[in-house]
């Protein structure tokens, strides 16, 4: 793929009114640019077929404004991340696309359908499904029953192969099947949270910060699961704290600032842009 950004509606660069706000700086990190080298161009795309989209979303927490407009897409088969500093509305973004939150502006599509004013349910019923931040396991009830609890939109249907799936990535889990959930690690509560997400069969699974609390070790044991299950099929849209490891997982990103998507284009590209090593990289 070509590392030179072709022309669409969506941004490439810094947009004019991304200018950082006291609670970007307060966040520890911020892109800037002069108005006058900014443009509005595009991410690079797989040319594929879209299988998400958001256009120009809006969400408010009362009078608060989280996102600011946002825009985005996901082709089928791509994972694709979005990276950006605590606060920046990254969850925020996926709990309105998994209709937790609703946008008071702009819409959001799954497969050409329209699913901002669908309820939470629905939307998985849709075959899209997240493993939130923070894991949120049953913590009472037993591996396996939370693996049932994420086929709930799925009644009547047998699960003995989704549950067969995710033992065979996740091995832990079979080992800890009758354990409850509140009495795991926190790597194999991760891992049961995935798990969990994957019991609906998403065609789109939205992943927030999957490697929070991790060790190295595990954080890499899970990325390379992660890449398993985009092989298999799923389309993938990241969220994750580790710029870095999400930038080279992914096919594209979007960096998100104070509500609204300020850089668009390949992951690669991303990850060699100076202004991104430095906010989100950790190069000075």
């Amino acid at each position: 793929m070509s590392d030179q950004p072709t022309t669409t509606s969506e941004p490439r660069g810094v947009s004019p009114d991304a200018s950082p706000s006291q609670d970007a700086r307060s966040s520890g990190a911020v892109i800037t640019a002069e108005p006058e080298t900014t443009a509005l161009a595009s991410d690079q795309s797989t040319g594929g077929e879209r299988l998400l989209e958001l256009h120009d979303v809006h969400v408010y927490y009362g009078n608060i404004q989280a996102l600011k407009g946002v825009t985005l897409h996901v082709d089928r088969g791509e994972i694709v991340t979005l990276i950006g500093s605590n606060g920046a509305g990254k969850s925020t973004t996926l709990k309105t696309i998994s209709g937790t939150l609703k946008p008071r502006q702009g819409s959001i599509l799954l497969d050409g359908q329209a699913i901002h004013h669908r309820p939470a349910h629905e939307i998985v019923g849709l075959r899209l499904s997240q493993a939130p931040e923070g894991r949120r396991v049953f913590s009472r009830m037993s591996v396996f029953e939370n693996l049932q609890m994420g086929a709930f939109a799925r009644k009547g249907v047998k699960l003995d192969d989704d549950i067969a799936r995710v033992y065979e990535l996740f091995p832990r889990l079979k080992e800890r099947r009758s354990q409850k959930a509140g009495t795991l690690s926190g790597g194999e509560q991760q891992m049961l949270a995935i798990g969990r997400a994957l019991m609906a069969q998403p065609t789109v699974l939205l992943l927030d910060e999957p490697s929070m609390g991790l060790s190295p070790i595990l954080t890499q044991q899970i990325f390379s699961i992660i890449g398993d299950i985009n092989q298999q099929g799923t389309t993938i849209l990241l969220v994750e704290q580790n710029a870095l490891m999400a930038l080279d997982i992914a096919s594209r990103g979007y960096v998100l600032q104070t509500g609204r998507i300020i850089l668009a284009d390949t992951a690669q590209n991303l990850a060699n842009d100076p202004q991104v090593r430095q906010a989100y990289l950790g190069e000075i």
